[in-house]
């Protein structure tokens, strides 16, 4: 599990034994709030991969995912209000996917609690997996449309 390899946009497939996912500027939405958000995403992935890479994965798994439960809470619902707020027509398609995340969080943290082995691992993998896979791809969606209209002059305070 030490070599797992590290997705960055600028070179796929590096290996790097701290981080599990790192971010790169193609990543941005083009909104402030939400880059600084996804970075944080990026951040509390790395902090649970450290806690599978140490021996002490369960009490290090269980504060890493109480952190990443609350902040994906939190980070979801402020990108969905502004979603909102612009008038993104595929806001609740986008809302299914950030609801899928957190079904998959409450379920993983509910196996875990359950005794079942690898689920720290196993859901690393699937939150970088989801994060890059969600973030380099739907929220690119959304950051064309923002880019789309802040050409038009219809977004000024995004």
């Amino acid at each position: 599990m030490r070599h797992i390899m590290a997705i960055t946009a600028n070179h796929i497939g590096d290996t790097n034994d701290d981080i599990i996912v790192s971010w790169s500027d193609l990543y941005a939405t083009g909104i402030a709030q939400i880059d600084k958000q996804h970075k944080e995403l990026v951040d509390l992935a790395n902090a649970l991969y450290q806690a599978c890479l140490e021996g002490n994965a369960e009490s290090a798994f269980k504060e890493a995912m109480s952190r990443m439960v609350d902040y994906v809470r939190f980070h979801f619902a402020e990108e969905l209000n502004i979603l909102e707020q612009i008038n993104y027509p595929r806001v609740s398609e986008h809302k299914k996917q950030h609801d899928t995340l957190v079904w998959e969080i409450l379920e993983a943290v509910k196996e875990y609690q359950e005794g079942k082995k690898y689920i720290p691992n196993n859901f690393v993998r699937t939150l970088k997996e989801w994060v890059f896979g969600h973030i380099a791809i739907s929220d690119q969606v959304y950051a064309a449309y923002v880019a789309e209209q802040k050409k038009k002059g219809l977004l000024k305070n995004i």
